[in-house]
């Protein structure tokens, strides 16, 4: 068989311009798959563009996000809620500005990266663009695993390599079609949500502190170890992968493509996407008032471990329904996010280097690059380790996060390839200064880290 025909066995086609018009659109199998009726009123067209946003939102309260959020809950109680506010309001912009790249241009980030930079620069995001991928896909393992752990006992290795199941979940899935990907993600949304309703129900926050904890305070500034868990908020919160997600999948809805059509879809996507990542905010605060409200209070102020935290909530709360509703909702975010980190991953391989690769083989690949440093990690220093591991994995994140704000900010800016679309001077601004500062604090998280 010759190196040509077994690309071919694998699924894996390469996408030469004149060959193909197909690999240009950004998610081929579904690109402008669910129809937008021009008849259909304001609400009705809002369900219609209603989903990518909650698949976005994902990425805002997978597992790497709990260790951070519950270290900054048992330490500070609910001063650090003011960060996570913070945190989503950049979410929020930077994510308007993934989707309007998307339904104006047509081209998804990474598409757009290969076109405007050279071959040299292409190759060196892709490969970034894939840690990022890897390191995202090791957190939601990891996530999982831990889970399966603390609901049926499954020992956390065994836990990892079970992970490799989801494949044909996935596969099953992308064959039945975009909405029901949107379907089984807000179902879990849903489930993550109500189980947080729930623990804040059981902890019984104290609600004058507890809104205290949304005005910034200057103790972030002058308590190193409160800002430096307050930087691994910031840190862990914004996902350089949904940035390339969410310019790929706004692009499902077949919305018309005369200006007026590409505002209108601008404008829906933009209310979805705010709305789903409210809840993300809501998860991610709720999280942290659970730890405040059980652990700061009574006096366990280092609880950082997911494990340790499941271990002490029934007892504190005096219900075992605590622990389980929290590793049930841990589960549930695992499992999400491996949906998403899917289509990131093969969004960013077909965008960079127009390749196609079956959605199956991708999905293996990701997810055995990120069993086996698990895998190894794991039989090396046991299960003690996981919780390093998870944090490590967000620092690499962290490190990938400029490579992905910084070309968004310069296209969505750009007259050239945006026009009429452009950003104002203000929005300008305002998303450089929040790309400097969000990378600043990286670049500072990651040094002391490495200290």
């Amino acid at each position: 068989m010759t190196h040509v025909n077994l690309f071919e066995a694998l699924g894996w086609k390469k996408g030469v311009e004149e060959e193909s018009r197909e690999l240009a659109k950004s998610l081929p199998e579904v690109h402008k798959s669910i129809p937008v009726p021009k008849n259909y009123g304001f609400f009705r067209k809002l369900m219609v563009f209603a989903g990518p946003g909650f698949l976005v939102a994902v990425g805002y309260m997978d597992p790497g996000n709990w260790a951070t959020d519950l270290a900054g809950g048992s330490k500070f109680g609910y001063a650090l809620l003011s960060v996570i506010l913070l945190s989503n309001f950049f979410a929020m912009l930077l994510q308007h500005l993934a989707l309007k790249l998307g339904v104006v241009t047509g081209r998804d980030l990474a598409q757009m990266c290969k076109e405007q930079y050279s071959k040299k620069t292409a190759i060196f995001l892709w490969l970034m663009a894939e840690v990022m991928i890897i390191a995202c896909d090791l957190a939601e393992v990891l996530g999982s695993a831990i889970a399966l752990n603390l609901l049926f006992g499954i020992p956390i290795l065994w836990g990892v390599i079970i992970t490799a199941v989801d494949v044909l979940i996935i596969l099953l899935l992308q064959n039945k079609g975009f909405r029901y990907i949107e379907a089984v993600v807000v179902t879990l949304i849903s489930t993550i949500t109500l189980a947080f309703v729930a623990e804040i129900v059981l902890s019984s926050p104290s609600i004058g502190p507890l809104l205290v904890g949304f005005i910034p305070t200057t103790k972030l500034v002058f308590n190193p170890e409160m800002l430096y868990i307050a930087i691994g908020i910031l840190g862990a919160t914004v996902m350089p992968h949904n940035l390339y997600l969410h310019s790929a999948i706004v692009q499902t809805r077949n919305y018309d493509e005369s200006e007026e059509g590409k505002r209108e879809a601008v404008k829906f996507a933009t209310i979805d996407s705010t709305a789903a990542l409210g809840l993300a905010l809501f998860v991610n605060a709720a999280i942290l008032i659970v730890s405040a409200a059980t652990f700061y209070y009574k006096g366990y102020n280092d609880v950082a471990e997911i494990e340790e935290a499941y271990k002490l909530l029934a007892p504190l709360l005096g219900t075992g329904l605590a622990s389980v509703l929290f590793a049930l909702a841990l589960l549930a975010s695992g499992q999400n996010s491996t949906i998403t980190g899917t289509l990131a991953g093969q969004i960013i391989m077909e965008g960079f280097i127009n390749f196609r690769i079956k959605p199956w083989m991708r999905r293996l690949i990701t997810r055995l690059m990120a069993i086996v440093p698990a895998v190894i990690f794991i039989a090396i220093y046991g299960s003690k380790g996981v919780t390093d591991l998870l944090i490590l994995s967000q620092v690499v994140l962290s490190i990938q996060l400029s490579f992905a704000v910084f070309p968004l900010i310069m296209f969505t800016s750009s007259k050239k390839i945006m026009g009429n679309f452009a950003n104002s001077r203000a929005m300008t601004i305002i998303s450089w200064t929040i790309a400097l500062f969000i990378a600043s604090l990286n670049a500072w998280l990651i040094i002391n880290i490495l200290k």
